[in-house]
């Protein structure tokens, strides 16, 4: 599934691929494969980028499609 929340983040944010991928130390590449859903970052991965996109992990990388009766 392709991450269009944190495609979203990234473009309100003013930054590239590249430039993200920097503040976080990861390959353009690797940011591209996430915003891809190709490729499961890590919690930490996902912590760095939810923090140089100033975002929540929720506003991130929450499924939206997630069936709330499971929970809880």
């Amino acid at each position: 599934m392709k991450n269009k929340q944190m495609k979203m983040a990234r473009i309100e944010n003013d930054l590239s691929q590249e430039q993200l991928a920097m503040r976080v130390g990861v390959t353009r590449q690797t940011i591209g494969l996430i915003e891809a859903g190709k490729f499961n970052p890590s919690i930490h991965l996902c912590v760095l980028i939810c923090k140089a996109l100033h975002k929540t992990l929720d506003d991130i990388f929450w499924e939206e499609n997630i069936d709330e009766t499971n929970h809880g």
